[in-house]
């Protein structure tokens, strides 16, 4: 148990549907030394002394759809995106982010880095699309972080000559004699994003491997990611001096990842190369899932490498908060050391996308009046990233009422952060006992909000 001193008060942020207020510090709550104050109310525990998986970081995505909207914004807008994002003392402070190699579909167009048919020795790969937009925003953002952005990236699909439909988009296969230079192509990625000031931290094989769409993608079985991983792109990049690059498996939703999972790292020589298994939120929930993972691999990580409100913008919906404050809960109970969320910007219309698939994003840019438009979904990000840093450790939490959706974690400088959700109609009253203390808070209807324990 800590020594946290039972008359301490508790600073409380919230946010809530109904009202204006969102990541609103409220008065201080304090803490009551007699534990008969809270009788009969429902409890929310945290027990700072069982600790559990570390933090890497939360984030966003680089995409070239964001990044041209970016560029499109007033300096005065861009400027306050990247604040909003970035910095620790006014911001998110993220740390955790992902960025596509080649095309995705919130790109302006199909592209590859290595275009030109048949050059498996790459002569010709180069990122000079990458230096038009991506770099750019990836560069200032990296200026305003307090520690170096952890980059991952991911590939929607290889260039179309590699591939078995002869084109990027509609799924298809890599052609196995292609794989080696796929693998290649990886490693030349990363030393030329490097090479610009711009470190990368992981790869993921492939973005969805298990979806034909109509915009970038590629298929692979859960044996055929085994096998590039084991004879390809593990080797390319040991060979290359970059073993430290984590490679992270699936990168798709949560229902096939246990038998992904099994088939991979059930062999060896895979599973050596491999930090750990990737997902996202599409479909059904399967949050036990995530939980099965880490308890049949527990020395693999788990991260959350996408999700977004599909089907536009969404603009102004609460339901967009409670959406990714519950999966962000669900998923870090159960071992996730990372979430990264999807299109860091997107314009008014949840674009630009060059097949139609719009989507909302936290932050979205009104054109015409050349204003941002925070999301609900920025907010409840923010209850985490911002009071729940990298390098803290989760704590042992747990509510008697189910309504009451709560994790914990305490920092590297010794404070606690306890998120908590409320999706019901409403108010909770209930008890907050952190360790010896125990104090007495009310959680409006449709809200959330953090609680945080200096030190």
């Amino acid at each position: 148990m800590s020594d946290l001193n039972p008359t301490r008060s508790l600073r409380c942020i919230l946010s809530r549907r109904d009202g204006p207020e969102h990541l609103s510090e409220l008065a201080p709550l304090a803490c009551v030394a007699d534990a008969g104050a809270t009788k009969g109310l429902p409890q929310l525990m945290v027990n700072s002394g069982r600790r559990f998986q570390t933090l890497e970081g939360f984030g966003g995505a680089f995409t070239e759809a964001a990044a041209v909207t970016w560029q499109a914004l007033p300096r005065q807008g861009a400027a306050e995106l990247l604040q909003g994002y970035f910095d620790t003392e006014t911001g998110h402070g993220y740390t955790l982010c992902r960025v596509h190699m080649n095309s995705c579909d919130f790109a302006l167009g199909n592209y590859a880095h290595a275009e030109v048919p048949g050059d498996v020795a790459l002569e010709h790969f180069n990122i000079d699309r990458d230096r038009q937009a991506l770099l750019p925003m990836i560069k200032a953002a990296q200026r305003l972080a307090a520690s170096p952005i952890k980059l991952l990236v991911s590939p929607w699909s290889p260039p179309a000559w590699m591939k078995s439909n002869g084109q990027m988009n509609q799924g298809g296969r890599l052609l196995p004699e292609y794989a080696a230079a796929w693998a290649r192509c990886y490693v030349r990625f990363i030393e030329a994003y490097e090479a610009e000031g711009v470190p990368v931290w992981g790869v993921s094989v492939q973005n969805e491997p298990d979806a034909t769409q109509r915009w970038d993608s590629c298929i692979y079985s859960a044996e055929e990611e085994r096998d590039f991983v084991r004879d390809h792109l593990g080797p390319a990049l040991a060979g290359a001096g970059l073993s430290r690059i984590k490679i992270v498996v699936w990168d798709h939703n949560r229902d096939q990842m246990v038998g992904r999972a099994s088939v991979v790292y059930s062999d060896p020589q895979a599973a050596q190369y491999v930090w750990g298994c990737g997902f996202h939120w599409y479909g059904e929930d399967h949050f036990d899932h995530v939980q099965l993972v880490h308890d049949a691999w527990p020395d693999k990580a788990l991260l959350f490498t996408e999700g977004c409100q599909e089907g536009g913008p969404h603009t102004g919906e609460w339901e967009l908060a409670e959406r990714y404050a519950r999966n962000i809960i669900n998923d870090l109970n159960r071992w996730t050391v990372g979430w990264i969320d999807w299109n860091l910007l997107l314009d008014e219309s949840g674009g630009p996308n060059h097949v139609g698939n719009l989507c909302s994003a936290p932050v979205l840019a009104d054109r015409a009046e050349g204003r941002l438009l925070h999301q609900s979904s920025f907010h409840a990000l923010g209850h985490f990233a911002r009071f729940i840093r990298p390098g803290a450790q989760r704590l042992l939490c747990a509510a008697t009422r189910q309504d009451l959706e709560t994790t914990a974690f305490a920092n590297p400088d010794g404070s606690i952060a306890i998120v908590a959700l409320n999706r019901t109609d409403a108010p909770i009253h209930f008890a907050l006992r952190l360790d010896d203390a125990f104090g007495v808070a009310e959680l409006p209807a449709r809200s959330m909000a953090t609680y945080i324990a200096a030190v």
